[in-house]
């Protein structure tokens, strides 16, 4: 899927269809670290951004480790740092956040020229690396009330099952992730956080994927699948 998301700033999410990877990781999986033959993941990296329209040789991935860290960057020779989120001021130059349950969430701010791209799981919600992308942005002259944010595809809280003792604990930082599931057991609702974390952020344009990787066969999901592929969001300034 590719869109606007607001101005000159281009968005797309992909799912598991369109590329090379063999089982368990068809087909289309641009993860680096889940397994798959490395040379079948550069395909589908190429063929990916090719089908959004960007250039393959300027996309930035990063290591995502589920911690808070931001980077700024500039070149996709910075790609593979160990960071939960990244921005840049570069047109042309793709942003890539993957996913297959956690939250791939975007941000622009296009009269400041800035885009961003952040990979919030369990850990990095709670750690909020969605707000700390917020920050980055602000620092380096955008201002939270006029970005737009895009929230794509994740786990829903329906499906997002955990044990009491780590819902008590999630809800201790983030109230706003509270859930159950359609059997009444203790769950997390990790978009619901985000939203409530980007309002108190400033950040009032607040857009969400609605789909659930974990109910959408057409998407990765590691929930339902144990050995899966990753999705990803990306966002960019058009050159």
């Amino acid at each position: 899927m590719r869109t606007e998301l607001a101005g000159r700033v281009g968005v797309a999410f992909t799912d598991r269809h369109g590329g090379v990877s063999a089982a368990p990781y068809d087909t289309l999986n641009l993860g680096g670290g889940v397994g798959d033959d490395p040379a079948a993941v550069a395909e589908n990296r190429r063929r990916a951004a090719l089908a959004i329209g960007a250039d393959p040789g300027r996309v930035v991935f990063m290591r995502q480790v589920h911690s808070s860290r931001v980077a700024y960057v500039r070149d996709p020779a910075e790609s593979w740092q160990e960071v939960d989120a990244v921005v840049t001021d570069v047109p042309g130059l793709a942003l890539a956040a993957l996913a297959a349950d956690c939250a791939p969430v975007l941000l622009a701010d296009p009269e400041a020229g800035l885009v961003g791209a952040a990979h919030s799981g369990r850990n990095g919600t709670l750690g909020g690396v969605v707000p700390a992308l917020v920050e980055a942005m602000v620092e380096r002259g955008g201002r939270s009330g006029r970005m737009t944010a895009l929230i794509g595809p994740a786990i829903c809280g329906a499906c997002y099952e955990v044990p009491e003792e780590m819902q008590r604990a999630a809800l201790a930082v983030l109230p706003e992730t509270k859930a159950v599931t359609r059997e009444g057991t203790p769950a997390l609702d990790l978009r619901a956080g985000v939203v409530a974390q980007l309002a108190a952020a400033g950040v009032r344009d607040v857009r969400r994927d609605p789909r659930c990787t974990r109910e959408d066969e057409a998407l990765f999901s590691h929930r339902r699948d144990g050995r899966s592929g990753r999705l990803a969001g990306y966002v960019w300034l058009a050159s």
